[in-house]
Parts: C-alpha cells; structure tokens; sequence
C-alpha cells in the first residue's frame, strides 16, 4: 500500500470516530478530526505527485474518502442544527448525481477516465471550509454573520461543479455515437 493510500484510509477510519464526537456534542475534537481530515486530503495528494506514488486505488479511493467525511458531516450538523438543510440535500444530491451518471456511462461501456476538475476541488475546498467554520462558531462568534455568504459560495461551486461533470458525460455520450444511430 503507498503512503497516500494509507493516508486516505486513515481518513475513512476517522469519520465513523468524528460523527460520534459531533453526536456527543464534543466539537472541539470533532472540528479537530475534521481538520485533519481535510488536511491529509492536501497531504495525500501532493505525497503522490512529490513521490510518484499516484495509483489506480488511490484516484477511486481519494474521493470516495472525500464524499465519506462530508456527506457524514453534512448530515450530522444538519440534525444538530448547525447547517440549514438545503445545503446537505444540494451536496448530498451532487454526489449522489454524479454517481449515477458514472453508473450510466460504465453500463454503457464508455471509458471513464477519473481525474477531478478544478471546479471539483475548490467544491470540495469550500464544502471543508464550511464546516469547519460552522464548527468553530462558539469560539469565533463574529464569523456567524457571514454564514449565509460561505453558504452560497459552497452551494454556487457545488452547483458549477455539477454541471461541469454533466457537460464532460453529455460530451462523452455525444462524441461516442454511433453515425449509424443519427
């Protein structure tokens, strides 16, 4: 296993421990995790590149780890009351979205080749950035007023982010049609 796999899966060992911490109402150690959590992301990703450590599990495995921790977190503060439920259905629908069109495009033979667009990681950026600001609302309290904005920014990226991943299937499906379809 390299390094950056066993990085990643570290990440996904910790969500189950973070939920739990958010339920107990210990956020101090929850915001800790998912501090970490969102750290180690950057840090398995640059080890692969710095120590050609890039693998096949690795691109499944990195984002899968990504969805694991802030779906979790999405929905758990979401029930706590931290987040505004529309935000956890749009990230939660993305995923979920984005998903099943890979599905389509495996069932129907096309070649999926898995590599983030840009749009995707700053998505994925803002979505850790707005949980860990929600989650460090009790020690800086000033940053409250500007939840609604860093609200719209995630949902505004989580949106773009979207319909680039469907422009990129609807290229993929029109470029591989048959001319004896037309």
């Amino acid at each position: 296993m390299t390094v950056p796999n066993f990085i990643t899966t570290i990440r996904i060992i910790l969500t189950p421990i973070f939920v739990i911490y958010l339920i107990n109402d210990q956020i101090i150690t929850g915001l800790i995790l998912l501090i970490i959590s969102g750290v180690s992301d950057g840090v398995d990703g640059l080890v692969a590149r710095l120590f050609n450590q890039k693998s096949k599990l690795g691109a499944y495995l990195d984002p899968v780890a990504d969805k694991i921790i802030l779906i979790s977190a999405f929905v758990t503060l979401t029930i706590k009351g931290f987040l505004p439920a529309w935000i956890t259905v749009m990230v939660i629908s993305r995923d979920i979205m984005i998903l099943i069109g890979v599905l389509i495009l495996f069932l129907n033979g096309m070649k999926i080749n898995i590599r983030p667009a840009i749009t995707s990681k700053i998505t994925t950026c803002f979505q850790f950035i707005t949980l860990i600001t929600v989650l460090s609302k009790d020690w800086f309290p000033k940053l409250q007023v500007y939840f609604p904005c860093l609200f719209y920014l995630t949902a505004l990226f989580t949106i773009i982010s979207f319909l680039q991943y469907m422009y990129h299937w609807f290229k993929l499906t029109w470029e591989s049609k048959d001319p004896a379809e037309e």
